[in-house]
């Protein structure tokens, strides 16, 4: 029975730890590319609004998510998802919905816009 408890103390110390380091690589990656100057936050809020809830990100906010790049855009979500407060969310769905956002912009930004 006292194993039993040892163990699963051990289980609880491994799977802390493993979300610590997560994060703790998260905030690195952030600090190393200066994620967080490299977009207003006006639409840091339009892009992170569209992915954790509903609605859409402007041909100005896209412009300026491609701009952030795609590590600075896939660490920020990590890192937000990893937040206490967004337990509930399902993962799975936030990282589609990252991608789905991310492809949208991309393809909004490179095709070719209408001539007058």
């Amino acid at each position: 029975m006292a194993s039993l408890n040892v163990y699963s103390v051990l289980v609880v110390l491994f799977l802390t730890c493993g979300v610590v380091m997560a994060t703790n690589e998260n905030d690195q990656i952030i600090k190393e590319n200066n994620c967080e100057t490299k977009m207003g936050l006006p639409c840091a809020l339009e892009a992170f609004t569209s992915i954790f809830n509903t609605g859409s990100i402007s041909n100005k906010c896209c412009g300026e998510l491609v701009v952030l790049g795609k590590v600075c855009h896939s660490t920020l979500v990590k890192r937000t998802l990893a937040k206490p407060v967004l337990k509930d969310l399902n993962p799975a769905t936030i990282i589609a919905k990252s991608i789905q956002t991310w492809d949208n912009c991309l393809i909004l930004i490179d095709s070719p816009s209408p001539s007058a």
